[in-house]
């Protein structure tokens, strides 16, 4: 159960931060019910079809990398992912976040490539440092570009068949005629201009909050990729002399003792620590928030 007393200082750091900087992974959507990376669930079953019982797999993380299934397969698996990446509803966690930091001098830098953040956030104050579902790269690569790849998934999705889509179709580089990959992060990931001009807004950020009172608030961050977000963020909470560290986690809250004093580590429920904002908003989360559209293009509405 979250202790009230680490709600109440969540609050008061979020409150009198003069800026705040999200890490956010792979917690925050599970927290939102988004699991079958993970877990057999129905939404994992719905996407996987007839190739999980096929290849004796029980999550999609694992399907993924299986190297049975063939280039069809393997295309049909990430069409349907693809495409349920646009068509999911937002994540609860989202919201809450959203009108928690509403008003706030915020950045986040994400892991996810589910596109969760987009749903609420301005992309302007978004970094993806693995990647996005919804653009494409070419798989060598060979050039320096990604694509939005929607209208191009949706209409390949029509033309699955038997869990797999036909090699004729499978999308290929207009330059080399390489296959095309997701643009998430692969030993072919592309950091090319689009990835580094994030990158460079983000530390453009940092470098200039560095000498104010900094909250650093990690979601859901574990310890796969702890190069990306929680080892940077403890390490400016050490060498800040303002900044704050707020870890949210129900396995990975870790402290070093080296920033104890300078942090919060809360282990509980992602999902309920955010939400506990409707039991107490913060001033002004109530009056200035304004939902941005989904990728599916409705737009939220939040209670």
């Amino acid at each position: 159960m979250v202790l009230q007393e680490d709600i109440n200082l969540l609050k008061e750091k979020i409150e009198h931060a003069d800026s705040i900087v999200v890490g956010g992974a792979s917690g925050m959507s599970a927290a939102s019910g988004f699991i079958f990376y993970y877990q057999e669930d129905d939404v994992f079953k719905s996407l996987a079809g007839s190739l999980a019982k096929k290849y004796n797999r029980h999550n999609m993380f694992d399907l993924f990398y299986d190297q049975r299934p063939s280039r069809g397969e393997q295309w049909a698996l990430m069409l349907r992912t693809i495409k349920y990446v646009y068509e999911c509803q937002t994540g609860e966690t989202y919201i809450d976040l959203a009108k928690l930091l509403n008003g706030k001098n915020y950045y986040i830098a994400t892991t996810n490539q589910d596109a969760q953040f987009y749903r609420v956030f301005p992309e302007e104050r978004i970094t993806r440092i693995q990647g996005d579902w919804r653009y494409w790269q070419c798989s060598r690569p060979c050039h320096d570009k990604i694509y939005y790849n929607k209208e191009e998934t949706f209409k390949l999705y029509e033309k699955i068949e038997n869990d797999a889509l036909p090699d004729n179709l499978i999308p290929r580089c207009p330059h080399c005629g390489a296959e095309l990959a997701p643009w998430v992060r692969s030993y072919t990931f592309l950091q090319g201009e689009f990835y580094r001009q994030e990158m460079k807004r983000y530390m453009e950020f940092l470098h200039s909050n560095a000498h104010r009172n900094t909250l650093f608030l990690e979601l859901g961050v574990g310890m796969m990729t702890p190069m990306f977000i929680k080892e940077p963020f403890m390490n400016m909470v050490y060498q800040w002399p303002n900044a704050f560290y707020v870890t949210l986690n129900p396995q990975h809250a870790i402290i070093p003792k080296e920033i104890k004093k300078k942090s919060l580590a809360i282990s509980d429920d992602i999902a309920i620590t955010l939400g506990q904002h409707r039991h107490g908003r913060l001033p002004g989360t109530e009056r200035h928030y304004h939902p941005q559209r989904r990728a599916d293009g409705r737009t939220d509405t939040l209670l």
